[in-house]
């Protein structure tokens, strides 16, 4: 089991006291499956993926990736998940200007110890970066950035991917493409994905499919 999410609870401060989000969310996830997880706005989908990451701490509940318990970590240690075992793809691609794509790819790898020069080459190649890896961010299009951020995330080989809403900013057309080519590397990866989307066209290319409703899942 690589992702184990059993009774969470998160509320935010508000005027008149705790405003729940999430009301005792369970799911799991196992390794190579791909899921959608949909929802209002505010339903607590992006606050979920958020708290997985170790990005913000529970209430009440328990979150375990590949065995380790996210709750119970340290700040320093729920950053090293991060680095090694959990992959984040925002919808803002969040490259580093002063980088090449070539170094953007490698960053996250080489701070986990991880880097693999020919698996980086490979993953620039199937995303079709490959003429692309002397260039710097600027320079461009939104749907090459969000394959430089998705290559980013799998060279790091993690075990779960987390994306959140990924190709929001894209047009159909490259959403539909760049969404392909995530999917079919995260398989041939053997990781997990846990994608947020309000899009039920890209709810149906997972595999299986969760929404959240006032703070559960319906």
């Amino acid at each position: 089991m690589v992702l184990s999410v059993q009774n969470v609870k998160k509320s935010f401060p508000g005027a008149e006291g705790p405003v729940p989000v999430l009301r005792g969310v369970s799911l799991l996830l196992e390794r190579g499956e791909t899921l959608a997880l949909t929802g209002e706005s505010g339903s607590g989908k992006s606050t979920l993926l958020h708290l997985i990451g170790g990005l913000d701490r529970v209430d009440e509940g328990s979150i375990a990736v590949d065995g380790r318990e996210v709750t119970t970590m340290s700040d320093t240690e729920r950053a090293d998940l991060r680095r090694s075992d959990v992959g984040v793809i925002f919808q803002q691609f969040n490259l580093i200007p002063s980088l090449t794509v070539e170094a953007n790819i490698a960053f996250q790898a080489r701070l986990a110890g991880s880097f693999d020069a020919d698996h980086a080459k490979r993953l620039s190649e199937a995303l079709g970066l490959a003429d692309h890896l002397t260039k710097y961010p600027e320079a461009l299009s939104g749907g090459q950035q969000q394959r430089v951020a998705i290559a980013r995330t799998l060279t790091a080989r993690p075990k779960l991917v987390l994306a959140d809403e990924p190709t929001g900013n894209l047009d159909e057309a490259t959403a539909s493409e760049v969404l392909g080519q995530m999917l079919g590397l995260v398989r041939e990866t053997g990781a997990a994905l846990l994608m947020v989307t309000h899009s039920q066209t890209v709810a149906r290319r997972m595999e299986r499919h969760v929404h959240l409703s006032q703070g559960h899942v319906v």
